[in-house]
């Protein structure tokens, strides 16, 4: 199961009351239009890069009014390539719909096959009044529940941490994000481990330092298995995320990016 393993690391990389007055978070991280595409791939010793797919990252150049609110539409795809295919196909597939202003999600859309494992799920917020409507289509189940203010699902979240000013935060310093996946409300937190500059296949590279909090279960024992190496400028672009397994690593890597909204400044030329 590395595959599944694979992507579902991928995945956590990439890691009060009603809205009477819309809050407003400051976004200079993304636009519409920006594409960011992964590898995500096995890396040992004796077998060096084993590419198991790609994930692909996009804002879409589009704005879908929702209650009359502008929005931005998300998308996130990973699959697998060549040989994996064969023996553990993985095609899955997250859309969110966020509030341009407040950038809580008002639809969250889940499509996963992972080797005939399929999900299949809708949820609909109503941020005003705090409630979601949960759908599992594949496995028919509904669930209408209250939630706390502006509450995310897992791709939105991963957006809104882009815009969180951490440049006052100190080394091991902390902020949290809660989400809704399934039916079930999380809390998570992010970690500042501090700067570093990394080696890419763009060149050198200035990046903030994380550790993001995952779920844990069947995939992942530690609660913070994953490190991520995030661009130190606007954009707030993760570059790599790896987590060490028994032997070798499995990593997440950019490969390709275009539509940023600001300057690839943290390039070190």
């Amino acid at each position: 199961m590395r595959t599944r393993m694979i992507f579902a690391i991928a995945f956590s990389m990439l890691f009060s009351g009603g809205f009477a007055q819309l809050r407003t978070v400051k976004n200079d991280a993304f636009q519409r239009g920006e594409n960011l595409k992964y590898k995500a791939y096995y890396d040992a010793l004796l077998t060096g890069e084993v590419i198991a797919g790609t994930c692909t990252f996009k804002v879409k150049d589009e704005n879908k009014k929702i209650k009359g609110r502008d929005t931005y539409h998300l998308e996130v795809i990973g699959k697998t390539k060549g040989a994996f295919n064969w023996f553990f196909k993985v095609y899955d597939r997250y859309e969110t719909y966020v509030d341009e202003q407040t950038l809580a999600p008002w639809l969250f859309l889940r499509r996963v096959d992972e080797g005939g494992y399929i999900i299949n799920q809708d949820i609909t917020f109503n941020q005003h009044k705090n409630m979601a409507y949960f759908v599992d289509n594949h496995r028919p189940r509904t669930n209408n529940m209250p939630t706390p203010e502006y509450i995310h699902d897992i791709l939105s979240a991963i957006y809104y941490a882009r815009t969180v000013d951490i440049s006052k935060m100190d080394e091991n310093g902390e902020f949290k994000v809660q989400f809704m996946l399934d039916d079930t409300i999380y809390s998570t937190k992010v970690i500042y481990l501090g700067k570093e500059t990394i080696k890419t296949s763009f060149g050198k590279v200035r990046c903030i330092k994380i550790k993001p909090q995952v779920l844990t279960g069947t995939v992942f024992k530690d609660p913070y298995p994953v490190t991520i190496w995030v661009t130190d400028d606007k954009n707030k672009i993760p570059i790599i995320g790896e987590s060490s397994i028994l032997v070798g690593k499995v990593k997440m890597e950019l490969i390709e990016y275009s539509g940023l909204k600001n300057q690839f400044s943290s390039m070190v030329k």
